[in-house]
């Protein structure tokens, strides 16, 4: 039985050692491919992870791009006539102060007023002017009564010096005091006249024919001199300017004694004419303009200082102008700019415009007809943002979905 259960006994004893020492290298092999395999497994997920992160970041800054729609312009008629705002002035503008110190003691003419040159607008009340006036006119009642006394002296003393009746040194005096009390007397007119020229402005009067826009004092008020406080406001409105800055583009266009149409919104159905006097002979570098006036007769008095006119000019064609939405025009501190885009970068390009009906405005240098404009772009478009740029009829499509 022994036997037939275990033939060969030595040979049970020799594969117990193998099979032990076999044991551990496959525990090894076991432990490296688990560590190959758990080593995989999380490369991968860290690789997932980092692929999440940046297609989602890319999601993220696609969503931020604004999205656009972009046209590009079309070309409008040959650009010979356009309209700019006009500011209106007076012809003259001053302010009136006073010359001299005191009380007022009377005015005569009050805001809306329309007065001749030289017309008495206040009175001020100077006392003490008066009496340093009094005070220097008696000053050269004294003056004038010694210099006659040292005249007659001199005369005198020259005659009898002729027969060496006086000597020649009390000569010299009397001539040299004659001299002396001469000039007191021209020192004291002078002063007579400084104070009545102060005396003088106790009136205080219209410089020229004009309007009195603001009346600023009242009776008893106290006024002192110089430009502290202003008595009235005067302005001639006759003739008024008006100021317009006319675009480099035109400015060898225009010279003086053009006429030029304006229209303003009080006087909507009636066009005055008016005639283009002068320029300022140099480009605005900020602005790129020519500042350009012109004088329209105002006697009448159907205008008012300070209004905005409507100045239409002519000039010869300027080329084919460029026609796009109203809303496509940006307004930058540093001027007016469109929205144009290359690629999917935008770009803000400054530009200069002439005819503007409300919905569409002609661009006259800036952009070219291949230009892919922004039709309304966001007010916070900045210089090479990336945007996302769709065709009109997508978006409509869009919208109907």
């Amino acid at each position: 039985m022994s036997n037939k259960s275990n033939p060969n006994p030595a040979h049970h004893h020799e594969s117990a050692p193998e099979q032990a020492a076999i044991s551990p290298r496959k525990a090894l092999v076991g432990v490296a491919v688990f560590v190959v395999i758990a080593g995989a497994l999380a490369g991968f997920g860290i690789w997932s992870r980092i692929r999440a992160d940046k297609n989602l970041a890319e999601r993220t800054t696609d969503l931020a791009a604004p999205t656009v729609i972009v046209a590009t312009p079309h070309a409008g008629a040959p650009l010979d006539s356009f309209v700019l705002p006009g500011n209106v002035t007076s012809y003259t503008d001053s302010p009136i102060y006073a010359r001299t110190s005191g009380y007022l003691t009377r005015w005569y003419f009050d805001i809306g007023a329309k007065v001749k040159k030289g017309a008495l607008l206040a009175v001020i009340a100077t006392p003490e002017v008066d009496q340093q006036l009094a005070q220097a006119e008696a000053d050269l009642n004294t003056a004038q009564a010694n210099a006659n006394n040292a005249r007659i002296q001199a005369e005198r003393y020259t005659g009898l010096v002729q027969s060496d009746a006086v000597s020649r040194q009390d000569t010299d005096t009397y001539v040299n005091q004659a001299a002396s009390t001469a000039a007191q007397v021209r020192s004291a007119q002078a002063n007579v006249e400084r104070l009545r020229q102060l005396q003088s402005f106790e009136k205080v009067y219209a410089p020229f024919d004009g309007v009195i826009t603001a009346r600023n004092i009242d009776t008893g008020q106290l006024i002192d001199p110089g430009a502290g406080k202003e008595l009235f406001h005067l302005q001639a409105i006759q003739t008024l300017r008006v100021y317009a800055n006319l675009p480099q583009l035109y400015s060898a266009n225009v010279k003086p004694g053009a006429k030029i149409d304006l229209t303003f919104a009080e006087h909507a159905e009636k066009i005055y004419q008016g005639s283009l006097v002068r320029t300022s002979a140099a480009i605005d570098p900020v602005s790129r303009t020519l500042l350009v006036e012109i004088d329209v007769d105002n006697r009448a008095g159907e205008l008012l200082p300070g209004s905005l006119a409507q100045v239409h000019f002519k000039t010869t064609s300027a080329g084919p102008a460029l026609i796009v939405p109203a809303a496509a025009l940006l307004f930058r501190k540093e001027g007016l700019r469109v929205g144009v885009v290359n690629g999917d970068t935008a770009h803000l390009v400054p530009v200069v415009i002439g005819e503007d009906d409300g919905a569409n405005v002609q661009i006259v240098t800036g952009l070219s007809l291949n230009d892919q404009v922004i039709q309304d772009p966001p007010d916070s478009l900045i210089e090479g943002e990336k945007v996302q740029v769709v065709s009109p009829g997508s978006q409509t499509n869009a919208g109907g979905r």
